[in-house]
């Protein structure tokens, strides 16, 4: 049985090339799990820093559950990612180069009721990258409508 929460950042693969990926787990308080499974939650202005030989994510935002009362949490506050060491020092050698950086990809709850993030070591695109991008989806969107004919 796969979860029905399966929330995506969209612009990620657009902004930049994705290098290498890894699925994190993620420390998150009661409040804020219920409004995973909702899906209430934001990868805006959403990264990854390295703290402490710790992976961070920051500006990821879950929004407020509707029945937690005073026992909600803080929306945009940091969280801390579960990731084993040696995939900690790939990712902090990655990262000590210049224009890397870290990513948050997507969401999701596994079978066992945990939240997982999925993120990757990412370079950022250049202006004409991104423009190449959109030129091949609109060929793609011209072949496609040219086959139905």
């Amino acid at each position: 049985m796969t979860s029905a929460v399966n929330i995506k950042n969209k612009k990620a693969s657009f902004e930049y090339e994705l290098l290498e990926r890894f699925t994190a787990g993620l420390v998150l308080t009661g409040t804020e799990i219920k409004s995973v499974r909702a899906g209430k939650v934001s990868f805006v202005d959403a990264y990854c820093i390295l703290v402490n030989n710790e992976l961070w994510v920051t500006g990821m935002h879950i929004s407020e559950y509707e029945h937690g009362g005073h026992y909600n949490h803080e929306p945009k506050r940091n969280r801390k990612l579960l990731l084993n060491k040696s995939e900690l020092k790939k990712i902090n050698k990655k990262i000590n180069d210049k224009g890397f950086t870290v990513v948050p990809l997507r969401i999701f709850i596994e079978d066992n009721g945990y939240a997982k993030l999925e993120i990757a070591v990412a370079r950022g695109k250049k202006q004409f990258d991104k423009r190449e991008v959109l030129k091949k989806q609109d060929a793609d969107i011209e072949m496609k409508r040219m086959k139905k004919y």
